[in-house]
């Protein structure tokens, strides 16, 4: 049996006539950019996270950094972000010239430590950003005691959470602003880059939109210094086409993890905790083990293909080598990029596929490649 980590076909194969049509349509149309179709799916998903606005962008690592750049964060400024993320996030803060403070993650959620936030905040704090990693939400509600107490914002980086709730809102009403990557293996993927900043600001939707057509409001009048990040046509209506199954689609994978939460049973392995709300996507299914490498080394060689999710962190990056220096402070992210590994799980994967990556899993020994 081979069973890929992601196979995109299955995931698009019920919508792909929907697909197609949407595919011709714009092209009679010869409109790409800033169109209807684009306009259509901000008002659809910015109504879909019960937020007020939704501003198409080019990708997600643009929408974060825009997001700052719209609530004026910049150089001199501090912004508080989980030390286990990929590396965007790290990156839309450096590129507004802002500093990045990293803080470990949670070993329960794998996502930034709560309790460890306010010892970090200082004078030059502007903003929280709060990955929703690997699919599950954070819990921002203890957050807004933070947020009054030293007037910074809250921004969530939900690249990998469409569709995840906590407290009853939606990632994307968690926070100031949210970020969406569309990536074409997000849970809600386009068939190309492509993001998405969903705000109740009004002020802060204008100006990322201008922001991100060369700090535009009118043709030819430029307000600002802005960059070209815009989401196009195509994908906003391929992304029309699958918001009403992403529901569906989340369901699906949280009956899969539910599969795996229930039928591994190795002690070689750990599990992520989960308490089988939906407050969960799944976007990754993340389980730890110390012999990570002959573990995909084992599920490769009988036909299970997996990945990482992130084998580096972000302060052992040359890229970032300044932040090497604290790595010590983070011992629960370098556990996590040391032992992570990503099991196959996405609409479309059978159960016998699963019950063989189960099995296979259980009959995993030291030595057993």
């Amino acid at each position: 049996m081979n069973i890929p980590y992601l196979d995109l076909k299955r995931v698009n194969f019920n919508v792909q006539n929907k697909i197609d049509e949407v595919y011709q349509k714009i092209m009679e149309t010869q409109w790409f950019i800033r169109g209807e179709y684009c306009k259509e799916f901000e008002q659809e998903f910015a109504a879909y996270c019960g937020a007020k606005y939704c501003v198409g962008v080019g990708n997600g690592l643009d929408a974060i950094r825009l997001i700052l750049q719209g609530m004026g964060i910049g150089q001199g400024d501090e912004v508080i972000v989980s030390a286990h993320t990929f590396i965007a996030t790290i990156l839309a803060i450096t590129y507004t010239g802002a500093t990045p403070v990293l803080i470990d993650a949670d070993m329960r959620t794998y996502n930034i430590a709560l309790d460890k936030i306010e010892k970090k905040i200082t004078s030059k704090t502007r903003a929280i950003i709060v990955v929703h990693l690997y699919g599950q939400a954070v819990n921002t509600k203890p957050l807004y005691e933070l947020k009054n107490k030293y007037q910074i914002k809250i921004i969530e980086d939900a690249a990998q959470a469409h569709g995840a709730r906590i407290n009853g809102k939606m990632t994307g009403a968690l926070g100031d602003a949210a970020a969406f990557s569309f990536y074409p293996g997000k849970n809600l993927g386009a068939m190309g880059d492509a993001g998405a900043v969903v705000t109740d600001d009004r002020f802060l939707a204008d100006r990322v939109r201008a922001l991100a057509n060369y700090g535009s409001y009118k043709k030819y009048e430029h307000m600002y210094q802005g960059c070209n990040s815009r989401l196009d046509d195509l994908q906003a209506g391929f992304l029309s086409v699958k918001l009403p199954h992403l529901e569906e689609w989340n369901e699906e994978r949280r009956e899969m993890a539910r599969g795996y939460q229930q039928g591994i049973r190795n002690d070689r392995i750990t599990l992520p905790q989960w308490d089988n709300s939906d407050n969960h996507v799944f976007h990754v299914y993340p389980i730890l083990c110390e012999t990570r490498n002959e573990l995909a080394a084992y599920l490769k060689n009988r036909g299970i293909e997996t990945n990482v999710h992130y084998p580096t962190p972000v302060f052992r990056q040359r890229a970032y080598k300044e932040l090497r220096k604290n790595e010590k402070d983070y011992p629960v992210t370098s556990r996590l990029c040391s032992q992570e590994i990503s099991l196959p799980l996405y609409p479309g994967l059978t159960p016998d596929e699963q019950k063989y990556i189960i099995r296979c899993l259980n009959e995993y020994k030291e030595q057993s490649i």
